[in-house]
This record gives structure tokens, C-alpha cells and sequence, in this order.
């Protein structure tokens, strides 16, 4: 084989090569896809986690709509500690139920239901306004790049205590809620440990499970453009909602319709 033929013969290798790799990623980009596109098997129970500058409160508005529905509903008391033990608090709740169950979280819990999701108990995964990293992702540094949202500049640190600042909180985390029952909001928030942002997930349950996005387009925590990104991306049955980041106190009817089609029960 002279010289040319040895060059042609590489190149037709690489290329082989190149598209046999493409091949591969857009059928693994279906797979994905389908599995989180697939009908979500019909579940009784939903485990709420909240995220950040919240407790399981926040969910009150959408457990009263699932409860009227016949679901049984739980709220995690998220310690927004580390992940690892944010996501042992899901996991036990998790363990108590029988039956399908679909898993909800609001804002950084998403990191949470990525990972606790792969418990055999869930059912579905829905996601609002969240977090959607996947396996091993660095998710600050998917974060930055997009503009970064308004209300990261709120954020203040006790020592390893961080909170959202009042006006941060009401301006850019609650921003459509009447101001009165935001500042009961503001009151009630708990602190996050610095620890708890270090954190990665070591699997992505959205590869296999159905999932569900509602996307918050007026969010100032989440850029509302990232948020459409990671939807996309795991293949998720998407909503976008005219909502701050707390559209499951805004907008608890459209959380809670998402919730219900998850649970596989009518709307």
C-alpha cells in the first residue's frame, strides 16, 4: 500500500469513526428521550423537597390541591446541610411508602430528586423551576454559562450560613406574591450551609424515569433560559409558567395539574 492509498485508507477510518460516534450519541440523545418521555406509571404518592431560602412549608398550597385529589402528599424537611444528607432526608420518606411515587423539587432540591430519584419507589420525577444537573455535572459552572440571575448578588453569608438578604427575597425569589406573604416567607426561610453548594450527584435519574419541567419565565434565581435548557435535555415534559421562582405558591394549580399527569391521575 503505497503512501496515498495508507492516507486515504485513514482518513475513510476516522471517518467511520467520527460518524459511528455521532451515531451513537444521537441514539443514546433518543434513548434518553424516550425514557423520560414515557407515560408515568399511575402513582398515589408525591414527595415534595424544597430548595433553598425555603422549608417544606412552601409546598402548603399544592399539597391542600394533591390531598383534594386523593393523593397522598409529603413535604421533606430538607436540612440544606450537604447533599449527601439532603438526599438521605428524601431517601427516608422515600422508604416509607409503598407503591409508585412521584418524586417534586423546587429550585436546588432538583439536585436532590436527580439523585434520590433512583430510588425504586419513584415513579416520575417533576422538576419546577430546578435544578436538573446530570451525572457527575459541575452544575456553577453550567450556571455560568448563562447571565447570571439578579438574586445571586442577595445572597449573605453568616459564616458558613448563607440566606437570601429581605430585599433580594422579595424582589427576586418572591417577586409576584402579594409583599405581605412574602415577608412571612422571608421570616420563615432557612440557611443553607456553604457545604451544601459542593455537592454533585453521582447519577441522573432523568435518564430513566419520566420527568416533568415546569419553567418559571420571569425566575430571577434560576435563569429562565437554563432552566429551558436542562427541560430540553432530559427530554422532559415541559410548561412554561409567567411566574418568580415560587411559582408553587403563585401558580399552585398549574404545579399541581404537571404533579397529577405525573402521577398518571386526571388533571
Amino acid at each position: 500500500m503505497n503512501s496515498q492509498d495508507s492516507l486515504r485508507s485513514k482518513h475513510s477510518m476516522n471517518r467511520r469513526a467520527f460518524v459511528g460516534m455521532m451515531a451513537a450519541g444521537a441514539a443514546s440523545t433518543l434513548i434518553r428521550g424516550a425514557a423520560a418521555a414515557q407515560p408515568a406509571p399511575k402513582a398515589r404518592n408525591v414527595v415534595l423537597v424544597h430548595g433553598l431560602f425555603a422549608d417544606g412549608s412552601c409546598w402548603t398550597e399544592v399539597i391542600a390541591r394533591l390531598q383534594a385529589a386523593g393523593l397522598n402528599a409529603i413535604a421533606v424537611q430538607n436540612p440544606l446541610t450537604t447533599l449527601p444528607e439532603a438526599v438521605a432526608s428524601a431517601e427516608r420518606v422515600l422508604a416509607r411508602l409503598d407503591g409508585p411515587t412521584v418524586l417534586v423539587g423546587h429550585s436546588f432540591s432538583g439536585m436532590i430528586v436527580t439523585e434520590a430519584g433512583m430510588h425504586p419507589n419513584v415513579s416520575a420525577l417533576v422538576y419546577v423551576a430546578a435544578r436538573a444537573p446530570d451525572a457527575g455535572e459541575d452544575y456553577t459552572a453550567l450556571a455560568k454559562t448563562f447571565p447570571t440571575p439578579p438574586a445571586s448578588a442577595g445572597i449573605v453569608f453568616d459564616g458558613d450560613e448563607g440566606r437570601l438578604s429581605e430585599a433580594a427575597f422579595l424582589r427576586d425569589f418572591a417577586g409576584d406574591l402579594p409583599e405581605a406573604k412574602a415577608k412571612v416567607l422571608y421570616a420563615v426561610q432557612e440557611p443553607f450551609h456553604k457545604a451544601l453548594l459542593t455537592g454533585k450527584t453521582t447519577h441522573a435519574a432523568w435518564r430513566s424515569k419520566p420527568s416533568f419541567y415546569a419553567v418559571s419565565t420571569e425566575d430571577r434565581t434560576i435563569n429562565p433560559d437554563l432552566e429551558r435548557f436542562m427541560a430540553k435535555r432530559m427530554g422532559a415534559k415541559t410548561i412554561e409558567i409567567k411566574a418568580s421562582h415560587l411559582a408553587l405558591i403563585s401558580h399552585p394549580d398549574e404545579i399541581t395539574r404537571l404533579i397529577l399527569e405525573a402521577a398518571g391521575q386526571p388533571a
